[in-house]
């Protein structure tokens, strides 16, 4: 593992993380029994990959679910030849649409179109763009603001400030930080987390939705730089039977 680039470095196997005794430990997450619940992310998929299964129960119990992503996720692929970035931005919206039709979540997603890989330049605008869609909702979920991917990071900054100003209710889920983070670490701070444990029907919408993302999980093209972003020893960490969130 590597403080360089802990995203790239070989990570935690999900064997172990399976394995960790924490997990039974963790309090349960109580949930809204009514109103709005926005979930937001930096890139198509985040949600999914993070708060899934968690969006699939809420939209079942007959809450509103409210989708908000701050890029289109054109810059996933930057060296390939086989997609430009346009192109990837309007297959991830599709991919975005059906896999939250796929969890069951109707309302149509608010997309801001700010720069992948650039979000941080763009924090305070962000977060200005945040603040009239999570007033008034039961919970906004967000990265988790240490998850060591800066577009991940700062919108889960942008989210705190607005939850913060509207004074609503927030908790973080990591995507990345299964990968570079391990159970006997404090940072993350595992010991403090919520979990959400989710039943048979969530969790095949949520695996169905993380199948809609097809330019993420398969090669765009035969090159290195086609590669898959999200390979099976990462999607294994994002389709346990509960999700995990930093309240």
């Amino acid at each position: 593992m590597t403080d360089l680039d802990p995203i790239q470095a070989p990570g935690t196997p999900e064997a172990r993380w399976r394995g960790w005794p924490g997990f039974q430990a963790l309090p349960r997450l109580p949930l809204p029994a009514e109103g709005t619940v926005v979930v937001i992310a930096a890139h198509p998929d985040d949600e999914v990959l993070g708060f899934g299964g968690t969006m699939a129960r809420l939209a079942a119990d007959g809450l509103r679910v409210v989708s908000v992503c701050a890029t289109d996720g054109e810059g996933s692929h930057p060296g390939s030849r086989a997609m430009s970035a346009g192109q990837l931005a309007r297959a991830r919206a599709k991919e975005l649409d059906e896999a939250l039709a796929r969890l069951g979540v109707t309302a149509p997603p608010h997309r801001l179109g700010l720069p992948d890989s650039g979000l941080a330049r763009h924090e305070a605008e962000l977060t200005r763009a945040l603040l009239p869609l999570v007033a008034g909702s039961a919970l906004v979920a967000a990265p988790y603001t240490g998850d060591r991917h800066p577009d991940h990071e700062a919108t889960g900054r942008a989210a705190v400030a607005a939850a913060a100003h509207t004074g609503v209710r927030l908790v973080q889920y990591p995507v990345w930080a299964w990968h570079w983070s391990r159970p006997e670490d404090r940072d993350p701070p595992w010991h403090g987390a919520a979990r959400v444990d989710l039943d048979t029907a969530a969790r095949r919408r949520k695996a169905r939705a993380v199948a809609a993302f097809t330019t993420q999980i398969h090669p765009l093209g035969p090159a290195p730089e086609d590669a898959a972003i999200l390979p099976p020893s990462e999607l294994d960490h994002h389709l346990r039977p509960w999700e995990t969130v930093f309240p």
